[in-house]
């Protein structure tokens, strides 16, 4: 099986959702177990959660262990998901580890995110990871990476969102995250709103108590006013609320894995997550996909005001709120594309809608001149007319098109 075998194997897969442990479970015994090799750290969370891991992965960097990572989506290519020091996994791996899976993939009728959280721990372990650090897919309780038995596990904040699958509440979406505390391991906590915490701090008790009855949680609740006062290579200012809940995640670590404050620091301040206030020249990328996360972006322009005009390419799945997305980032933009990215095409956005949303006279009044411009490269091609700073937002898929168009990669 060649790489490009194994991903035409593997996508199909992608419109699958499917909760439980089970098929995660199978995979990983045909491998002989490699989750159990590698000691892990496990994030999980609404907003926010791949850049908790980064950050912790830096600092593991810093202090010179062996660091892998998982995290999802990806951008561009299948092979950011999967990186020991930075390196992605190789072509040749992925093609290896589907070749060695694919019958119980089949036999399994295995989800996308299902096979590649077992070709992670493979890879992880194949290429000699010291310490891991796991982001959840989706949810927490019955997601596909909560086989790990971490050191530390953690969640960033709760949010609406994947409402279809998580409950329509925050409390509903709290219960499901809360899943991944484990006996033994602090459970670290971002959230500071006293009603979700105390619904996590249930599900995480019945958690552990579920493996162990006599078991209690190890809480590490973040003070909400704690932020990252230090150097920090992400942008915005939320991310220093990010670095706050890394270096609590840093600090719970047994002091084997532990780095000093000198590696924390360096880790935090050479830090990268590609698409998350991301800049190559004109074009300011970033991921925002909810409500929350908009807020984030928007805050974050404001605090440090882009080069203008300031013009946005924007596509947002179906499924989301983006009304009220697309009312928030009316406030910090002069002109706004609205398109549909191509890899999201079959999950894209109602365009009769919206075309009727833009012309409804009770919509709240905009601010920034729209237009939807439903075709991908002429929407592109508009948005560079003139000077100024190209945001391109929405979704992952929004973020990875543009960034194929312009010939960047993340990696």
């Amino acid at each position: 099986m060649t790489y490009e075998e194994a991903i035409a194997f593997l996508f199909p897969r992608t419109t699958t959702i499917k909760f439980g442990l089970d098929t995660t479970e199978a995979l990983l015994e045909r491998l002989g177990r490699p989750d159990r090799i590698v000691p892990t750290i496990h994030v999980g969370g609404t907003n926010g959660k791949g850049s908790v891991a980064t950050l912790v992965a830096e600092a593991l960097r810093a202090m010179g262990a062996r660091v892998g990572v998982y995290t999802s989506p990806h951008l561009v290519s299948f092979r950011e998901r999967i990186q020991v020091n930075g390196v992605p996994i190789s072509e040749a791996a992925v093609a290896a580890w589907t070749s060695e899976l694919r019958s119980t993939i089949l036999e399994r009728d295995a989800t996308f995110f299902e096979a590649a959280t077992a070709l992670a721990f493979a890879d992880l372990a194949g290429r000699g990871a010291e310490i891991a650090v796991i982001e959840v897919g989706l949810g927490g309780r019955l997601d596909s990476t909560n086989i790990v038995r971490p050191l530390v596990s953690a969640v960033t904040k709760i949010e609406m969102d994947h409402m279809k699958y998580l409950g329509d509440t925050l409390e509903a979406i709290a219960r499901e995250k809360a899943w991944i505390a484990k006996p033994g391991a602090p459970f670290v906590v971002g959230e500071t709103r006293p009603e979700i915490v105390a619904v996590m701090r249930r599900e995480a008790q019945a958690a552990v108590a579920s493996v162990d009855p006599a078991a209690t949680v190890d809480w590490r609740i973040v003070p909400g006013d704690r932020v990252w006062e230090g150097p920090l290579g992400l942008a915005g200012p939320h991310q220093r609320r990010n670095a706050a809940v890394a270096a609590a995640v840093l600090k719970a670590l047994p002091v084997r894995w532990r780095p000093a404050a000198a590696a924390v620091a360096a880790g935090f301040a050479g830090a990268r997550v590609p698409g998350r206030l991301d800049r190559h020249g004109k074009w300011l990328f970033d991921v925002a996909h909810n409500p929350d996360g908009m807020r984030a972006l928007v805050a974050a322009l404001r605090a440090a005001p882009p080069v203008g005009p300031v013009h946005a390419v924007v596509s947002i799945l179906g499924d989301k709120e983006w009304p009220e997305m697309l009312v928030q980032l009316d406030e910090v933009i002069d002109r706004g594309i609205l398109t549909v990215a191509p890899s999201a095409d079959t999950r894209k956005w109602d365009l009769e809608w919206l075309r009727r949303w833009l012309q409804d006279p009770d919509r709240p009044p905009a601010r920034a001149e729209w237009a939807l411009i439903p075709d991908f490269d002429e929407a592109l091609a508009a948005a560079e007319l003139g000077a100024g700073t190209i945001v391109v937002t929405g979704s992952f898929h929004t973020v990875g098109d543009v960034m194929v168009a312009r010939g960047l990669s993340p990696i």
